[in-house]
């Protein structure tokens, strides 16, 4: 639901006051050159639409090293449909952590209301660690992408310690890989300190901003590092003081359960997906599909990424015909394809890298396992998987 605006500004007023930066690099980029002014071009692929354009930002690596080693920034740009009313640059991000933003502009421009676009040039960038920016990765096999981005739903202190096992070597592959050295420096703090060196390529005073759920932990931390630099700043979806710490992670379960009324009541309403003239049925229906897929997985799903799955198409209204086709081909025992796309392991790496480094995280499984009987009551419907042990819980200090 769409916070009313004076909600949303005491919301994300409340945010920037309490979330606290982690203390890893300088507090601002005062001591780092300037940056070049970014050149604007074509936008990279095949096909880039003529609208958005691109440029690549050098920026500090460390910066407790502003001119030490260097890594690269994708910066996308939506100009201002109206300069003699434009007011300056709004900077954007549409969410993760591990999300690209580049084209997010152009998403934005389809929605935003004309006096906006007329106003102000809509900025994207694909955060440090992602997509086109230096990318980071952890060697992840179609094997494991598959899995998908919840731990395994924990029936027991049993599944806790097989996760374990996983999680530990998704850890240590991380920990190894050709792009561990920018395991320390791939934080929210960071890339909120990115986004100042944008606004300076880009010759602006002052940036106003606007950032959707992990989004926000960004906008906040920027606010924090660079108060007297940003200029109007909505934070759409704020999370909680703490950023994407396990306890955020946990109450992922919460939301779920108070978001799948809002499809049960859907389905219900639609006979022909056959999955429930009630929602009550609905819910037996969820419950029976995660059971049989946990015994005896179809295809690719198993119970747990049906599970999680379900999470992810409950974000919108839009998707719940996709969720209720999902369901339907389940229920006929059918599989139902999920494969892996190519930028999947670079989403999921850079994920990793943003959690794991913003956050300390309980390093033993008694913590999880205390966590997993707690949620699996609380939450049912996927508690005990968002409840269990993650890489995190193994990332290198």
């Amino acid at each position: 639901m769409r916070r009313k605006p004076l909600a949303l500004a005491l919301a994300a007023t409340a945010f920037v006051a309490t979330w606290v930066a982690p203390a890893s690099g300088a507090t601002s980029d005062a001591a780092a050159t300037a940056p070049a002014p970014l050149k604007w071009g074509p936008c990279p692929g095949a096909n880039p639409p003529k609208q958005l354009q691109c440029g690549t930002l050098k920026v500090p690596l460390d910066y407790r090293d502003p001119e030490g080693r260097q890594i690269e920034i994708a910066v996308s740009r939506l100009p201002s449909r109206n300069p003699e009313q434009r007011r300056g640059a709004l900077l954007t991000n549409p969410g993760g952590p591990g999300g690209s933003g580049l084209g997010y502009p152009l998403a934005l421009g389809a929605g935003l209301p004309r006096q906006v676009l007329d106003t102000y040039d809509i900025i994207g960038m694909d955060p440090r660690g992602v997509g086109r920016s230096t990318p980071v990765t952890c060697d992840l096999t179609p094997t494991q992408l598959k899995r998908g981005a919840y731990p395994t739903y924990a029936h027991g202190p049993g599944d806790v310690a097989r996760e374990a096992r996983y999680a530990r070597g998704i850890a240590g592959q991380c920990a190894v890989s050709d792009t561990a050295w920018l395991l320390p420096h791939t934080t929210t703090a960071n890339t909120a300190r990115d986004m100042d060196r944008v606004r300076a390529a880009i010759g602006e005073p002052t940036i106003s901003y606007l950032g959707a759920s992990y989004g926000t932990q960004l906008g906040a931390a920027y606010a924090q590092l660079f108060p007297e630099r940003g200029d109007r700043i909505v934070l759409d979806s704020v999370l909680g003081p703490r950023g994407y710490d396990v306890t955020a992670f946990r109450l992922l379960a919460r939301g779920m359960e108070d978001r799948f009324p809002d499809f049960a009541a859907f389905a219900s309403a639609h006979p022909e997906y056959g999955l429930g003239t009630t929602p009550a049925e609905v819910e037996s229906t969820y419950a029976a599909l995660a059971r049989r897929l946990d015994a005896e997985p179809l295809g690719n799903i198993t119970g747990t990424l049906f599970r999680g799955l379900t999470l992810e198409l409950l974000y919108s209204d839009a998707q719940l015909p996709e969720l209720a086709t999902m369901w339907q081909t389940l229920k006929a025992g059918k599989p139902y394809p999920f494969e892996p796309t190519p930028d999947q392991e670079n989403t999921a790496a850079s994920r990793l890298h943003v959690l794991c480094a913003d956050s300390r995280w309980p390093r033993h499984q008694l913590a999880y396992q205390l966590n997993v009987a707690v949620d699996r009551a609380r939450y049912p419907k996927i508690g005990a998987s968002t409840a269990n042990i993650t890489p995190c819980a193994f990332w290198p200090s």
